[in-house]
């Protein structure tokens, strides 16, 4: 992997964390916002809280060069997920916000896209290192 490949996928994980991250405190805090998501979508409150911990998770793991596409791979699938929920129940604005959630869930998934595409020579070895398969 090169300097800026390297470079690239560091901002690309920072930029995915950093969103994550800041909406944690939204979901665990039982915001109007988030409770609202997530009552529409019928998950409320388990699945706020469960969606949480799983986006600590994945912003963790971004951190984590030796793991990053780990974090990426669930990034993508957790923003998969946001966006069919905003596509199926919730709409683009959420609560008067102007499509400010919609439009985090995509640079969250693009970030996350990108970060698993530079670290995607990672996933082999990994699973080789955790299943001893040749």
């Amino acid at each position: 992997m090169t300097k800026s490949t390297k470079i690239i996928s560091w901002i690309s994980a920072l930029v995915a964390s950093i969103i994550m991250l800041q909406t944690l405190y939204f979901k665990f805090s039982a915001a109007p916002e988030s409770v609202y998501i997530f009552t529409q979508l019928g998950l409320e409150p388990y699945g706020r809280i469960g969606v949480g911990v799983a986006e600590l998770i994945a912003a963790i793991l971004l951190l984590i060069p030796s793991v990053r596409f780990s974090g990426a791979l669930m990034g993508i699938g957790l923003m998969t997920g946001a966006l069919i929920g905003h596509m199926t129940k919730l709409g683009i604005e959420v609560m008067g916000d102007g499509g400010y959630l919609f439009a985090l869930c995509l640079i969250v998934l693009l970030a996350c896209l990108l970060c698993f595409f530079l670290e995607r020579k990672q996933v082999l070895p990994f699973l080789k290192r955790v299943f001893s398969f040749r």
